[in-house]
Formats: C-alpha cells, sequence, structure tokens
C-alpha cells in the first residue's frame, strides 16, 4: 500500500485541509498507517496533479486561507482498482521484540522498564480506541452499529488497532513476568 491510498481512504467522509488531515491520520488512520505530517502534506498535491483530489481554496478573514481536499471520481475508481489488488501480509519489524529475543544475554532490569513504558503505551492506545469506538457509534450497541451504521470502515479499522495495541500489552505483561520469575529463580542458591 501507498501513503497515497491511506490519505485517499482518509479523505472519504469529508472536505479537509492538510492540517485536519494530519490530525485524522495522528487519531485514526495512525493504527495501520503511520506517516509524518509532512509526508501527508507532500502528498496531497501529487493526488491533485494526480486528478485524485480536488482542493479549493477558502478565504479566511482572522487566519491564512486554506485549501480544503476531496476524493474524485478518479480517486474512488483509484480506491477501488486498490481494493480489489490481493493484500501483502504485514510484518513485525520492532525492536522492543529483538532486545527480548536477547533476554538470555542481556540486563533484564533494562529490559523489564522498557516493557512496562510500552505496555503503558499500549494501554493508552488501547483507551483511546475505546474512546474513539465509543464515539463512532453513539448510543447504539456495536451490534447494531456494525450492522446498520452508515460507514462501518473507519469503526473496524479502529476495531483492528484497539485489538493490535491489547495484544501488544498483553505480551508484554507475560514477558514482564516471565522475567521476573526467572530473576527471582536465578536469585536463590
Amino acid at each position: 500500500m501507498a501513503l497515497r491510498h491511506a490519505v485517499l481512504a482518509a479523505l472519504l467522509d469529508e472536505e479537509l485541509s492538510g492540517y485536519q488531515l494530519a490530525k485524522v491520520f495522528d487519531l485514526g488512520v495512525a493504527n495501520f498507517w503511520h506517516a509524518q505530517p509532512q509526508q501527508v502534506y507532500a502528498e496531497l498535491p501529487r493526488l491533485e496533479q494526480g486528478g485524485l483530489i480536488t482542493g479549493r481554496e477558502v478565504v479566511q478573514d482572522t487566519r491564512p486561507n486554506k485549501r480544503l481536499f476531496k476524493v474524485t471520481d478518479a480517486g474512488l475508481a483509484e480506491l477501488e482498482r486498490f481494493t480489489a489488488l490481493a493484500a501483502k501480509p504485514s510484518f513485525l519489524r520492532d525492536d522492543l521484540v529483538v532486545k527480548v529475543q536477547a533476554a538470555d544475554h542481556v540486563d533484564t532490569e533494562m529490559l523489564i522498564a522498557q516493557l512496562v513504558e510500552r505496555a503503558a503505551f499500549a494501554q493508552g492506545k488501547a483507551d483511546l480506541f475505546g474512546k474513539l469506538l465509543r464515539t463512532m457509534r453513539g448510543d447504539r450497541t456495536e451490534e447494531d452499529f456494525l450492522r446498520h451504521g452508515e460507514r462501518i470502515g473507519p469503526y473496524l479499522t479502529c476495531l483492528r488497532g484497539l485489538a493490535f495495541e491489547q495484544g501488544n500489552r498483553d505480551w508484554c505483561e507475560l514477558v514482564i513476568t516471565i522475567l521476573k520469575e526467572r530473576q527471582g529463580a536465578h536469585a536463590r542458591p
């Protein structure tokens, strides 16, 4: 997947400025596609030149003017083409996992501290995803929302982000427990 497809998907619901789009990426899209704001801003002119999005100038009295972008029919066709392609499997590339691989040969106290930090970060993100899910479905039950909601794509990707972060947290907590137990067992005469 290219950044262009993630940007197109993020623009499906409404017109957004580059700044708003960067915020959308930070809150919702980041659970499956990470991009720096500069990368998002740089992608917008390319998509516009390619006819996949269109931008319009909005004149503001008290602030600088801004451009709002929306997906064109060609952009929707590109998303349709992209969706029809076979999905490539994802791969884990995580420096903390490499450190755990070396757990038998390194200072486990430092490793445990990093795992505690990562578990807390994962819990924070899981909490954020839970809040986003509740906001998206409003007063509806999840089952009702998934059956009858107007647009469920963002909800489903947020569910994936929640499961991913819960899995990260659970794995970190398991590794912490095992490493602490092993420290205690090795400390005994």
